[in-house]
């Protein structure tokens, strides 16, 4: 059932994008260009697409593979059937895999991880800059007249 599902969301994303044009969704050379950092990610852990890219290279590998002229030699439209239908899954995987890499990562430039950045403050005394925050007020205010009333 869940092979099914995974089948059929391969097969109408590679839809979607087929049919979408121009219309929305990252374009090809962007999606070529995520791929090296989609792989860097996901064996840096830092991406979860692992289970998803050894699948896609395992379909690569099978493609390509002398094993899988065995079908094509003993059964020939068949044996490019399941050609067919392996590259057509592998495309749709890799355009929705690149695509939901790309929002991720888009989303990731969004948030900071664990601290707040804070300027550094210089160490050493800090030259007084005229009205600044460490020059003294002109005239005294109300609490400082009340603190040197009260030694």
């Amino acid at each position: 059932m869940a092979r099914t599902l995974r089948r059929t969301a391969a097969f109408s994303a590679l839809w979607r994008s087929m049919t979408s044009g121009s219309r929305g969704g990252p374009s090809l050379g962007r999606r070529l260009g995520a791929i090296p950092r989609m792989i860097r990610h996901s064996v840096a852990g830092r991406y979860d697409g692992g289970a998803r890219l050894a699948a896609m290279a395992a379909g690569m590998v099978y493609v390509v593979s002398p094993i899988d002229f065995v079908p094509e030699a003993l059964l020939f439209v068949v044996g490019l059937a399941d050609d067919a239908v392996v590259v057509t899954w592998l495309a749709g995987a890799m355009l929705s895999e690149t695509e939901r890499f790309l929002e991720w990562e888009r989303q990731r430039t969004m948030v900071v991880d664990g601290h707040v950045a804070v300027p550094r403050q210089p160490s050493g005394p800090q030259p007084r800059q005229p009205g600044g925050p460490q020059a003294r007020p002109k005239r005294p205010d109300a609490t400082t007249t009340d603190r040197r009333r009260r030694r």
